[in-house]
């Protein structure tokens, strides 16, 4: 490669990288998950469209690896850990039994409905049934449902990567059939346990040398944070053999949740990786579809197993790991119908494929029509889904939007709060906000003007206020905040108290 060919190809990828990005718009109008979009735009650049050729299984498989951990990194250091918390225990079923149900079903579709063997028929359950962290990610958190129905869903996507992978690899080199079924449920549960300890010990010990190394600029913190995530993955699947995936996820929630430098510009760093890591992921996996090879008995046995994965597979698995957890039937068909597939299953379907399994070609091509066809299916389908089935957030209309920025010299945080329509902030006084002594409303921005409120000043729908705290009653100030905004100036008197910040 000389150096007018990096030109060229410098500029088809940054072209390629600004189409996706202007497509996110189109796709969060349509209630797509992007992956669509990005998968049509790999499709069109390869084989059967600009005429790129990319057929290297082994290294879509290997980039395919990285680009998850990067997801299940972001997903790790947003995802709401009060929300998390409590459904832990359903995630975890879910993610394990769960996925061992809908692999048995859809396994047993496939080898006496279809007739194929009972590898592959093994190898297509549990390549189809975990449900992607991408897609999951990007779609739920458009759609205002209950808080614990959206941490359930997260956990089990962030988890569920570790038994699947673990599964297809031995089904794909045979070691399954020649160690048994007893050996693998044995390894599945090493892998995760310790794979997640390992990750819960990596995450404390990156807090607390973040907490005292000071890095002599803000953009090293990021970088620093999405290092020590990967040291996660990789430091467990080399040195103990463990589940990397369950402890890239794990760590990430601890450093998540911990009160460290520059959180915001961590995140925004960190959820553009992840926006560059899917857009790369599914456009290699476009390129590495080949439509001209997909028949119409691929597109037959692609609706089949999509049919006994999204309708029988997964309610079944709900419905016995949910039950025990007394969750109502509408919030299990709701889990149920939301747990989508996305690159996950398309990516695991490489492993096959790099292992030169037999009919591992046809695997790949039943999985990418899968996928395809019931992502355009569900992912529309979820608001109105959530509304039939009445669990949206009844608290969503009223929840204010915080940001917070550190004023590390000062030892305080700027909270950027903007009052929308529905919120009960509106018609209150600055003085009843009643926000805890030493923490004080700066300034109020108001159709583009700028004025510093008195006590008696009426805040209005869609006014931004800078409220500027000490770093130790933040927390006091977002719950009080939150509270007023859902209860109004007596939320108090009412038991409302504020929800524990988003961390």
């Amino acid at each position: 490669m000389d150096v007018h060919e990096l030109d060229r190809i410098l500029l088809a990828g940054a072209t390629v990288l600004l189409v996706a990005i202007v497509a996110v718009r189109l796709s969060g109008r349509l209630g797509l998950p992007s992956l669509l979009i990005y998968l049509g735009m790999g499709v069109l650049l390869g084989e059967s469209g600009l005429g790129i050729e990319f057929e290297n299984a082994e290294l879509a498989h290997a980039l395919g690896f990285a680009a998850l951990v990067i997801i299940l990194t972001e997903g790790g250091l947003t995802t709401r850990w009060n929300e998390v918390r409590p459904v832990m225990p359903l995630g975890v079923v879910l993610a394990t039994v769960g996925v061992a149900i809908s692999v048995g079903v859809v396994a047993c579709v496939a080898h006496f409905v279809l007739g194929l063997d009972w590898q592959i028929s093994v190898l297509i359950g549990a390549v189809t049934s975990p449900t992607d962290a991408a897609a999951v990610f990007s779609v739920l958190r458009r759609v205002p449902i209950r808080p614990r129905l959206r941490g359930a869903l997260e956990a089990e996507s962030g988890l569920n990567d570790a038994p699947t992978v673990l599964l297809v690899t031995l089904v794909s080199t045979g070691e399954v059939g020649d160690k048994g079924w007893l050996h693998f449920g044995g390894l599945v549960v090493y892998e995760l346990v310790v794979g997640a300890l390992f990750g819960l010990l990596v995450g404390w010990a990156s807090v607390w040398l973040l907490r005292r190394v000071a890095l002599s600029s803000a953009g090293l913190y990021p970088l620093a944070i999405v290092s020590l995530a990967v040291i996660s993955y990789a430091g467990g699947t080399v040195l103990l053999h463990v589940s990397g995936f369950a402890a890239v996820y794990v760590t990430s929630l601890v450093i998540g949740r911990a009160e460290l430098p520059h959180r915001l510009a961590t995140r925004s760093f960190v959820d553009g990786f992840a926006w560059l890591a899917q857009i790369g992921l599914f456009v290699m996996l476009g390129l590495l579809a080949s439509p001209g090879r997909i028949g119409l008995d691929d597109v037959g046995v692609a609706l089949v197993i999509g049919i006994a994965v999204t309708v029988v597979g997964r309610f079944a698995a709900v419905a016995l790991s949910a039950t025990p957890f007394k969750v109502p039937w509408n919030e299990q068909t709701f889990i149920a119908w939301a747990g989508l597939r996305g690159a996950v299953p398309i990516v695991l379907a490489t492993i096959p494929l790099a292992e030169k399994v037999p009919q591992s070609e046809r695997v790949f091509d039943v999985v990418f029509v899968l996928v395809t066809l019931f992502t355009l299916l569900q992912g529309p389908s979820l608001p109105w889904l959530a509304r039939r089935l009445r669990v949206l957030d009844d608290n969503a209309a009223y929840e204010v939007d915080i940001d917070v920025a550190p004023l590390e010299s000062l030892g305080a945080d700027m909270l950027q709060v903007h009052v929308p329509s529905e919120s009960r902030l509106a018609g209150v006084e600055i003085g009843e906000l009643r926000l805890p002594a030493g923490v004080s409303v700066s300034l109020v921005i108001r159709q583009q003007e700028a004025f510093v409120p008195e006590r008696r000043t009426v805040l209005r729908a869609g006014d931004a206020l800078l409220v500027v705290a000490p770093s130790t009653l933040r927390e006091q100030t977002v719950r009080r905040l939150r509270a007023v905004s859902r209860g109004g100036r007596l939320a108090g008197w009412f038991g409302e108290r504020g929800r524990e910040q988003d961390r």
